[in-house]
């Protein structure tokens, strides 16, 4: 079922403003989290601070890296955002995975473009595959890695007919 993890109109004051995090290191050290490089001159937009506005002309790339703020939020607990966090708990042969982070590949989690046009395959920010939307609106679902230990064990010997 489809579930809002974070709905910015609850959020106002953070996600509007970008207060506090304005002050926080990751958005006053260049380069600490950047979605792309400035070094391969393919720099998308800062994660930080994580608020819903982006100094950026190209629209799938504005898209794209408020995915990204918003992803990183849900999938950290104690933020100081109003949200539901996509948070597991570690129990004995379950591993949920590690909080979604920005470059690196594709160990940490995949986005699947839904709109404008549904995509087959699953990318990573920053990527050179997205359709351009004449509206400006683009939606991704976001993929993570579960592991858990393999079943052993467990063989089937026999079976009987009670008909």
């Amino acid at each position: 079922p489809l579930f809002p993890y974070f709905l910015s109109t609850l959020d106002t004051l953070v996600w509007r403003t970008g207060v506090p995090e304005l002050a926080y290191p990751e958005a006053l050290i260049p380069g600490k989290r950047e979605v792309g490089s400035q070094a391969s001159q393919n720099m998308w937009g800062n994660v930080y601070p994580r608020s819903g506005f982006i100094i950026q002309q190209d629209d799938y790339k504005a898209g794209a890296v408020i995915a990204q703020r918003v992803a990183d939020i849900i999938t950290r607990s104690g933020q100081i955002h109003v949200y539901q966090p996509l948070v597991g708990h570690r129990s004995p042969g379950y591993w949920p995975p590690d909080p979604v982070t920005e470059n690196t590949g594709m160990k940490n989690h995949k986005w699947q473009r839904l709109s404008p046009a549904l995509s087959q395959s699953c990318a990573v920010f920053p990527d050179t595959g997205g359709h351009v939307a004449e509206n400006g609106n683009y939606a991704w679902a976001l993929w993570q890695p579960y592991s858990c230990c393999k079943r052993r064990g467990q063989t089937f010997l026999y079976s009987t007919n009670f008909s």
